[in-house]
């Protein structure tokens, strides 16, 4: 992302639009929430008791047919289908207690000997209506056509006690009608990963699709992990995912490609998307006008009160920018940001071959498929995902519910917001008070020329003292354990940079305790690193699922020390960077 985007002068103006605009939707549903929300403030319900919502199937255009053959589907945002993974003697290998508390389910169902049967799809949730969702997108850049939810059933809504929607869905649980020649099927070992980096990503504060619990079906499932001709054999498993929405960009494009007569469907789930999960938007009208000068000579006028269409796909920019600015600040590579894998509500979906920085390298991507070219590579998602969002821009203007004016608008948008927000956690990261592009640059370039561990490099750094009389041959004792295996000359790099640093540091004149305790808020000790993934796959793939769930009880508190738990921070072993642990292909 080049740094010289335009001024953010006009971002104040509309972060404090979004604001107000909740903040009047939030009032004009009143004390009655308030008191509905205190009422119930320790609903704990069964499986029974949930009290479900279709308004997805209820509200929107569905496909006739309701049978899991695969085909194109016309006309139709989702199909009926019902799980039909092959099942037997299911076991509960992992739960979230956080994600059962969103539901209001109590944590003694997982304990039920039924539930492995309803999670696996084995037996069917009372209240439940199952369906695939159909989308399309750009993969790699390239428009793909019908894609869809080809081994994800969607269970249906839940509706909380605090009147928060979440949306259930079953993630190898059987073929539908969208999943082209494969088996609809997912195994242990990509479900494992799934599971623990959703809740993973939560846990460091970063937007993320959720997961409820983790089976495995007692059956095996063919898969050839690199596309070399040997498949092998691997346990079976279903993973729940949740989310507020599973609608991501492909939903609206796959019925654009279509023509003039599927154009009404993108308004109409635009409609569906603004009303359940952007009302705020619905009384954008109510505000005073908003008008914003947009390009170099600023002629161009975007007013967002006149259009909500305008004002959400700047808002969907927004949450988009945000998300990516957090994973940078993380270390976190997607791996797979095509158009179908990234979410109108600005969350991390579709967890595939995510990888978190270790040593630092820009074009490090942790999918195979992608090393040709890196497209998606750590340094390269900011500009991806600016390019995602005009494909979407271009998908509402076919639309023609935005203006070409109001799609550059949005994506001028994105820039600067991700601008904004990097600069912003890169500077709490530093425990600055303000940016200095000059510092950060860099630290950036020593980084990556070492190969430092990201993760590690920046918790150490939380040691280092606001004391210009350090002697020169002292500086990097705070660093020792990050600075590995470097020469004289790289030494003299760090100690110079150290030097520029603690000078920004004494100039801010916060306390080395209180700049650390600040520091140490946002820059986790911990992160899923791929290696302690794989070690708690080896586990479960023997029967061993304690691994699983000490890993997620250590990810739950990352930026915590948590005594006794340090081996989970170490820096991965050699057998790490074998293939199938550091790096994976796109789907398994």
């Amino acid at each position: 992302m080049d740094p010289s985007l335009p001024d953010p002068a006009s971002s104040l103006s509309v972060d404090s639009v979004a604001d107000s605009l909740k903040s009047q939707s939030l009032r004009e549903q009143g004390n009655d929430r308030i008191n509905k929300e205190n009422k119930n403030k320790k609903v704990k319900l069964s499986l029974e008791d949930l009290n479900w919502d279709h308004s997805f199937v209820r509200e929107l255009p569905g496909d006739p047919q309701s049978d899991s053959i695969p085909r194109q589907v016309f006309h139709a945002c989702y199909t009926k289908v019902l799980p039909s993974a092959e099942v037997e003697n299911p076991e509960l290998v992992a739960w979230s207690d956080s994600v059962a508390g969103l539901l209001d389910l109590d944590s003694h169902e997982f304990e039920r000997p039924d539930f492995p049967l309803k999670f696996s799809g084995a037996s069917p949730l009372a209240g439940a209506v199952p369906y695939a969702q159909c989308y399309g997108g750009h993969q790699f850049g390239t428009w793909a056509g019908q894609l869809g939810d080809g081994r994800a059933i969607t269970l249906g809504e839940i509706l909380n006690s605090k009147s928060e929607r979440w949306e259930l869905q079953l993630k190898g649980a059987g073929k539908t009608p969208y999943s082209r020649f494969a088996d609809g099927l997912a195994v242990l070992r990509s479900s494992i990963r799934e599971f623990l980096c959703s809740e993973a990503m939560h846990f460091l504060g970063i937007p993320t699709t959720r997961a409820l619990c983790l089976v495995t079906t007692g059956k095996l499932v063919t898969r050839d992990m690199f596309y070399d001709g040997n498949p092998k054999e691997e346990p079976g498993a279903i993973v729940c995912r949740v989310a507020q929405s599973f609608l991501r960009f492909g939903s609206f494009q796959i019925h654009a490609s279509k023509g003039e007569e599927d154009l009404g469907i993108v308004c109409s789930l635009a409609d569906y998307a603004i009303r359940h999960h952007f009302p705020h938007i619905e009384n954008i009208s109510k505000s005073e006008t908003l008008s914003f000068s947009t390009g170099d000579n600023g002629q161009s006028v975007v007013d967002l009160t006149s259009n909500k269409y305008a004002a959400w796909i700047v808002e969907i920019a927004e949450r988009t920018s945000s998300l990516v600015a957090r994973w940078q600040g993380v270390g976190f590579t997607h791996g797979v940001l095509n158009t179908d894998n990234i979410s109108i509500l600005g969350l991390t979906i579709d967890y595939g071959p995510f990888g978190f920085l270790d040593a630092f390298d820009p074009s490090y991507t942790p999918n195979t498929t992608d090393l040709p070219g890196r497209r998606y590579c750590f340094a390269n998602q900011p500009d991806i995902c600016s390019w995602n969002i005009t494909q979407f821009a271009s998908t509402l203007m076919a639309a023609h519910l935005i203006s070409d004016k109001e799609a550059s608008y949005a994506v001028e948008r994105y820039g600067t917001k991700f601008m904004d927000e990097y600069q912003a956690i890169i500077t709490q990261k530093l425990g600055l008070q303000k940016y200095n592009k000059q510092l950060v640059n860099k630290l950036l370039n020593n980084l990556a020329v070492d190969k430092v561990d990201y993760t590690n490099f920046f918790r150490s750094l939380s040691n280092i003292k606001a004391d210009p009389g350090i002697p020169e041959g002292e500086l990097l004792v705070p660093l020792k354990a990050v600075l590995l295996d470097i020469g004289k000359e790289r030494k003299e790099a760090w100690a110079s940079w150290v030097q520029s640093y603690i000078q920004e540091l004494v100039a801010s004149g916060i306390s080395d305790e209180e700049r650390k305790a600040s520091m140490d808020l946002v820059n986790p000790k911990y992160v899923l690193r791929n290696y302690l993934c794989q070690s708690a796959i080896d586990a479960a793939e023997i029967g061993d699922f304690g691994e699983v769930r000490r890993l997620l009880k250590v990810m739950e508190r990352p930026y915590d020390e948590q005594p006794g738990m340090e081996k989970y921070a170490r820096l991965p072993p050699a057998w790490a960077y074998r293939p199938g642990v550091c790096m994976l292909s796109c789907s398994s």
